[in-house]
């Protein structure tokens, strides 16, 4: 498979204190790649440097083979990728479609994905004149992705898309995550839940400490769980 996203040795700082130590890793074509480690480890903050969030010191961001480090933070989503964060920042005030129409102008598109973005999250039909503020916790993390996805990214950044939702909508989440790849989207996942990353994920890159560790695939990690006892701690 092609890879679509590369970083390599990346450094970030938070002022004077370096977080992040030349982190590595690749993204495939239409694969889902899960960060794993502790809280503290890294994984949000490669996020938000593949993102131009936070600028990196050392190393390259590339997607596929377009050198993103030195672009502003606006840029990105421009380029393709897109990101939704811990907490999912909607614009509460404005409804479910403005929502939907901020992630439709970043990338200058039009009702047809919207229609699209809409097929997978049927249940934001009805919502959309709904303020998004007012949706559940679960409904307003289906319309942070729908949103993201109005970009048609090359690359999707998922952090903790799960945390604090009813198992029904974890559910969801991952079903739609599946469904992605399976129209060929990259999606690059930060989970804390062991077994959602199990029954979703391809490889598993740990994060320790601000240093990328080990990548491996899903099923050496099935064969092998002692891996994620070292980095996450959990059995």
């Amino acid at each position: 498979m092609a890879e679509v996203l590369t970083v390599a040795g990346l450094d970030c700082f938070y002022g004077e204190v370096q977080v992040l130590h030349g982190v590595a890793l690749s993204l495939q074509a239409g694969e889902v790649l899960c960060l794993l480690g502790r809280n503290g480890a890294g994984k949000t903050t490669t996020l938000k440097a593949i993102m131009g969030l936070v600028p990196a010191a050392a190393g390259s961001i590339r997607l596929e083979g377009r050198d993103l480090t030195p672009l502003p933070a606006h840029e990105v989503p421009k380029a393709g990728v897109a990101y939704v964060p811990q907490g999912r920042r909607l614009f509460a005030d404005m409804t479910v479609a403005e929502n939907l129409q901020i992630g439709l102008m970043a990338r200058g598109r039009g009702e047809a994905t919207k229609e699209a973005v809409l097929e997978l999250f049927p249940l934001l039909r009805a919502r959309l004149k709904q303020r998004s503020g007012t949706l559940s916790g679960g409904e307003q993390q289906m319309l942070a992705m729908a949103r993201a996805l109005c970009l048609e990214p090359k690359v999707l950044l998922l952090d903790e898309p799960t945390e604090g939702l009813m198992p029904s909508m974890i559910d969801k989440i991952r079903e739609t995550v599946a469904g992605l790849r399976d129209r060929g989207v990259s999606t690059i996942l930060v989970e804390q839940r062991v077994e959602a990353v199990l029954s979703l994920a391809d490889r598993v890159t740990f994060i320790e400490n601000g240093r990328s560790r080990e990548t491996v695939g899903i099923d050496a990690l099935r064969a092998d769980p002692s891996l994620v006892k070292r980095y996450v701690g959990v059995s």
